[in-house]
């Protein structure tokens, strides 16, 4: 059957159409991508304003029609951070339910963390052993570790690339001194919980999803995404630590003409890339893997177990 999984995420709306069935790999037949930057139009008491409710159903309604041209037979829909923590998430809800007909499930953080693990653990296999997932998204960072398909340990914590601009780097280049503060903030909200996951062990395989960590890994020299899914690509600390310092004395604009930079993420590049280096070291990962499939692709095989054999 052709599924759709419609993501209502802090920086995107991803509809994301895949041909499935139970037991066989999704294979991705379409994607629709609209720049929202949900986390970016909260107002000062936390709240989704009329006019990005406004923005958000028009969006909702364009993916509708992308999912009904593709033929899409099964949508998928859910929101993430960005709704999940705005003050007035259940009027959000209910505008977008009452004007598209779509009734969001928004997740919970731990519920991001655990799907992203699924969907990695499916990617590499059990060969990959106990499995450490890292995932940076616009409004949180999912960390995941476990053995299983059902990871061991699942947190969230509020350190999203886009809130955290957003919260901590006004200025473009950024503050030295906000730079700092920054690193300081993520690295005391990380190691609240490194011990939560050491008392498991040291993982097998590290691996992390995410449009910032692809981005970070291209910096570093992984290959171009336009050489396809299947080839590997590590991100080493190392090469990380050496880009932090450039990227914190460049403009947005300069970090949007690096490799694999886009200009919508260029912005919040910085703040991933402080997030990444202080997962890394304080979980002491020399080198991680970067996974193809992510939360989106966790949905979908949650979806198809449920479904049974046909």
């Amino acid at each position: 059957m052709r599924l759709g999984v419609l993501d209502v995420g802090s920086n995107t709306v991803h509809l994301l159409v895949v041909d499935a069935h139970p037991g066989a790999r999704p294979l991705p037949a379409h994607s629709h991508k609209a720049e929202l930057r949900l986390a970016q139009l909260l107002d000062d008491g936390g709240a989704v304003g009329p006019e990005g409710v406004d923005k958000l159903i028009g969006v909702v309604h364009e993916a509708l029609q992308a999912a009904e041209d593709k033929g899409v037979e099964d949508l998928l829909p859910f929101a993430t951070s960005a709704v999940r923590e705005a003050t007035n998430a259940d009027d959000v809800l209910a505008r977008v339910k009452a004007e598209t007909g779509v009734e969001l499930q928004v997740l919970t953080g731990a519920e991001e963390a655990r799907l992203t693990f699924l969907a990695a653990r499916r990617w590499f296999g059990w060969s990959a052993g106990k499995l450490l997932v890292l995932d940076i998204g616009g409004g949180s960072l999912e960390i995941a570790y476990g053995i299983d398909e059902e990871p061991d340990a699942a947190v969230s914590l509020p350190l999203g690339a886009g809130r955290l601009t957003a919260g901590w780097l006004p200025n473009d280049p950024a503050d030295p001194d906000d730079v700092r503060a920054l690193r300081r903030h993520v690295r005391a909200q990380i190691a609240r919980t490194v011990g939560e996951f050491s008392r498991f062990g040291a993982p097998d395989h590290v691996v992390a999803t995410s449009k910032t960590f692809k981005q970070l890994a291209r910096l570093a020299g992984a290959a171009r995404s336009a050489e396809g899914l299947y080839v590997q690509r590590e991100l080493k600390r190392e090469s990380l630590e050496g880009w932090v310092p450039r990227l914190a004395a460049m403009t947005a604009e300069e970090r949007a003409e690096l490799p694999g930079v886009s200009d919508g993420r260029s912005s919040q590049l910085l703040a991933g890339a402080l997030v990444a280096e202080g997962a890394m070291d304080l979980f002491a990962v020399e080198t991680l893997e970067i996974c193809p499939w992510a939360l989106r692709e966790g949905v979908i095989l949650r979806r198809l177990d449920h479904m049974g054999p046909v």
